[in-house]
């Protein structure tokens, strides 16, 4: 619609950079499972900083994601004191996993790659596509009816006559308007979770 469009346009040139670590993007999505955003953006800050790796950087001190052996070796204690003992066994899977298949996983389109991601314990649709978005910069693979998209282009463009929330419709609709163009769906897609991020 020309009111969603227009919304869109005005955000100006964006660019949103690959996760270059395919860890990362599975840690980030796992801890993003049954959270608010910016409650699993806190929790990842803290996750990071506690367990992870300090860098210097231009802008100072940098904490960067705790490694597969890192987080092995943790004990229930240790995901308990830093509230994610929710998330402790599908960490724990996705690290057992990761260490046996990042090489093949690297190298995986981004649809086969949140396929193979599936396959890990207590990791599903959702976490498996926004993981492999994340790493690969492909956003035609998002959940194209997450909530997240719902609720953003509904801000975006109110007055259009938007399927209900509990309407199975947003998703067809919205791979729709893109067709066959997997480019034209990955700038749909982005260009609205970008809005979103910015309208904060």
């Amino acid at each position: 619609p020309a009111v969603l469009r227009d919304g869109l346009g005005r955000l100006g040139v964006t660019r949103r950079l690959a996760n270059p670590w395919l860890w990362d993007a599975i840690t980030t999505a796992v801890l993003r499972q049954v959270v608010r955003a910016d409650q699993a953006r806190k929790l990842y800050r803290t996750w990071c900083s506690t367990y992870g790796t300090t860098v210097e950087g231009p802008h100072g001190v940098l904490a960067v994601a705790p490694t597969p052996a890192v987080v092995l070796a943790l004990t229930d204690e240790q995901f308990h004191d830093l509230g994610v003992k929710f998330h402790r066994t599908a960490l724990l899977a996705a690290a057992t996993h990761y260490e046996q298949h990042h090489t093949a996983w690297e190298g995986l389109s981004p649809g086969a790659l949140a396929l193979d991601l599936i396959r890990i314990p207590r990791i599903g649709p959702w976490t498996a596509a926004a993981a492999a978005c994340d790493y690969t910069g492909d956003f035609s693979i998002y959940p194209h009816d997450d909530l997240a998209v719902r609720t953003w282009a509904s801000k975006i463009a109110p007055a259009y006559a938007w399927p209900g929330k509990k309407d199975k419709a947003f998703g067809p609709l919205w791979t729709g308007w893109a067709g066959a163009d997997r480019t034209a769906l990955h700038t749909l897609t982005l260009a609205t979770l970008t809005w979103g991020a910015h309208a904060r």
